[in-house]
């Protein structure tokens, strides 16, 4: 089976602490792939791994068949213009306009003119229903869940092969959190593109998810359609997606 994305065996620690602990895992080109766990079981440092931010102590991490885990910058540049991300908190410039925002990676990387970069800006944000007057406001001045339509718009700005999504409905309310869901589907479908979301909300989960893989103490512990994620038969997936204090799960919590 040919694979957009294949981790094979990730290992990654800081210090005594390990963090990944074997990861195996295939994502299928156009694919998405919804990557659930606790916090600190992992999720963000396998992404960052992925991107080439953190290098694995051990393992193997391919993009297209080509092996990125010890690329140098300059041929890492190449594997890194097929991504596109979508930041928790959506992560944007205070000091940028909107479109400057949405235009970054085109003006930045792709050494595109601002002129026509701001037009396709424009054109990004009214896919995720903003309008062209929002281009010339800053960060500052729109509410939540605007920043983090603008940080889907930046995701997408340069038709990436690749999109990652950090907690995409983190800090929204439920309403909200689902136009982000069907703005989340209906980009990906638009591009085409390779996704991996990382998530504890079980409704993006439903949505966005073709297939679902839980992430716990470093290793993935179940991985399968999003179909069958309530009919796993596994007790940690069963008692996170239901969100019970019982279970094989324990929470270190201190009692006076």
């Amino acid at each position: 089976m040919a694979y957009k994305i294949k981790l094979e065996n990730v290992h990654k620690a800081f210090g005594r602490k390990v963090v990944l602990d074997g990861v195996t895992l295939g994502v299928e080109k156009g694919e998405s792939l919804v990557v659930i766990g606790g916090s600190g079981t992992g999720k963000s440092v396998m992404l960052k791994s992925i991107l080439g931010l953190i290098t694995p102590d051990q393992g193997s991490i391919k993009i297209d068949d080509r092996e990125v885990t010890h690329l140098a910058a300059t041929k890492r540049k190449d594997i890194m213009s097929k991504f596109g991300m979508l930041f928790q908190g959506a992560a944007l410039f205070d000091s940028l306009s909107i479109w400057q925002n949405v235009a970054f990676g085109l003006i930045e990387s792709q050494g595109m003119k601002k002129t026509d970069a701001k037009e396709i800006a424009i054109e990004k944000l009214r896919r995720v229903g903003l309008t062209p007057d929002v281009a010339e406001l800053f960060p500052s001045e729109l509410s939540g869940g605007m920043q983090k339509r603008v940080g889907l718009a930046r995701a997408i700005a340069t038709d990436p092969e690749i999109i990652f999504f950090d907690e995409p409905t983190t800090g929204l309310d439920p309403i909200m959190a689902d136009v982000i869901n069907d703005l989340i589907v209906e980009c990906v479908k638009d591009l085409g593109a390779t996704t991996i979301t990382i998530t504890h909300d079980m409704s993006s989960v439903r949505k966005i998810a073709d297939k679902a893989a839980m992430l716990f103490k470093g290793k993935i512990i179940w991985h399968g359609p999003r179909s069958e994620i309530d009919h796993s038969n596994n007790d940690y997936v069963d008692q996170f997606i239901h969100g019970r204090a019982d279970g094989p799960i324990q929470m270190e919590v201190l009692k006076p």
